[in-house]
């Protein structure tokens, strides 16, 4: 049963380590290393990076960044093993609960790859809206995105699990 807890130092050290994500994700694989989402968000403030334990086993993580205005950004990595199975939508309701149990929390807003429709279909079933499309560069390439929402009535309304 997965349950999510604050990141630790340790953590950081056995993610990093992790296996390369399979070929259809290798373009994800930087989030995990060096100068990735945990060495970036580690040092933002309001930024709560939380470790997805599946007993005793960390399955992922995911980051809620909060912003000034009451919108937090969220941010998601499965072990590459667990990709695929099932453990990111649990991992995305888990994180939802916890980015809008600050009172002050009222949109949750992510981008996710074109390139990844099932990553879009999973957040469009757990009544996120698009709300655009942008490009960001990583690793010095253009990538292109789609931004994403949900605000609190919608994910309180919504079965989001």
């Amino acid at each position: 049963m997965i349950s999510l807890r604050q990141i630790t130092p340790d953590d950081i050290a056995v993610i990093k380590g992790w296996p390369s994500y399979p070929a259809e994700f290798t373009d994800l694989d930087y989030a995990l290393r060096d100068r990735g989402w945990l060495d970036e968000y580690s040092q933002k403030p309001g930024a709560d990076i939380l470790i997805a334990d599946d007993e005793g086993t960390i399955a992922g993580f995911s980051i809620i960044a909060r912003e000034p205005g009451g919108t937090a950004e969220f941010r998601i990595a499965l072990h590459p093993e667990r990709c695929g199975r099932g453990f990111g939508r649990t991992v995305t309701y888990l994180s939802l609960v916890q980015g809008f149990s600050d009172p002050a929390t009222d949109t949750v807003r992510l981008i996710v790859r074109k390139n990844n429709p099932r990553a879009k279909r999973l957040y469009e079933e757990m009544h996120f809206r698009n709300t655009g499309e942008c490009i960001e560069e990583i690793q010095g390439r253009p990538v292109e995105f789609y931004r994403m929402e949900i605000n609190r009535v919608a994910f309180h309304g919504a079965d989001a699990r």
